[in-house]
């Protein structure tokens, strides 16, 4: 098959995400990293968007473990891949935790040639699947034109104004709201608002963080408020937004 399959890594250790890009030849397996996540909230808010058929996720993570972001992943992406990593002393607590459609566990340091055979695992049970994410954006070219139509813009806006603080909350929840398929959504938000969703929605938090930032509260309070829980995304996310460190600009305003 020409499938090239899409993969994201999902760990706190910036190191370990790195070793695991440089470890394997991804390219010769017909596969790419699409994308990284340092937590599971920085994942669930950027899946949409990276695709992947297989994501290593890391149980030990703060704000959102392996755990519960499998929980949510394989409710919202059935034919999710996923590949969780532990440390040994984790991993009866992985095994007892997760009784969900976990593909496999590793151990932690993780060995080369196993993860490969893991991968050549993961392709087989791939190949005997429709690819969803493909699937997902041939639904969305067989909705009738008129369908957005019947829920107005505005609405999905307002939806999305009133909720924007629900870290939970990403296109495919929103979509699943208003019963659309994702990719049909993405494609007609940005068409009709000029914005892509995850723009959109963390334009509504970087907002309400600025405000948040003025009157002197901690980041960790700022996050967890806006709905990004995860100090380090959320810091990351308000430098992009305001060109400054949210511990400069709170100073800036306070002082």
């Amino acid at each position: 098959m020409n499938r090239k399959y899409r993969v994201m890594i999902i760990d706190d250790e910036e190191s370990a995400r790195r070793l695991m890009r440089a470890a394997i030849k991804w390219d010769a397996m017909n596969m790419e990293v699409v994308g990284e996540a340092a937590s599971g909230i920085e994942a669930i808010n950027t899946i949409d968007e990276f695709k992947p058929d297989i994501a290593f996720v890391d149980i030990s993570m703060p704000f959102m473990d392996g755990i519960e972001f499998t929980e949510i992943a394989t409710d919202r992406y059935p034919n999710l891949v996923i590949i969780i990593m532990t440390a040994i002393d984790k991993f009866e607590y992985a095994r007892k935790c997760v009784s969900l459609p976990v593909f496999d566990y590793m151990l932690k340091p993780m060995v080369r040639e196993e993860i490969e055979q893991v991968l050549e695992r993961a392709k087989k049970k791939l190949d005997a699947e429709p690819d969803y994410w493909e699937n997902a954006k041939k639904e969305a070219e067989t909705v009738p034109g008129n369908a957005y139509a019947s829920t107005d813009t505005e609405q999905i806006i307002r939806y999305l104004e009133e909720n924007f603080t629900d870290s939970k909350l990403n296109l495919e929840s929103l979509a699943r709201q208003f019963g659309f398929s994702s990719s049909y959504l993405s494609r007609k938000f940005k068409q009709d608002t000029g914005k892509k969703f995850i723009e959109f929605l963390l334009e509504l938090r970087m907002k309400k963080a600025v405000k948040i930032a003025e009157s002197g509260v901690k980041m960790y309070q700022a996050a967890s408020e806006v709905g990004i829980p995860d100090p380090n995304y959320f810091g990351r996310c308000f430098k992009k937004y305001t060109g400054v460190s949210y511990s400069d600009y709170a100073a800036s305003k306070v002082g």
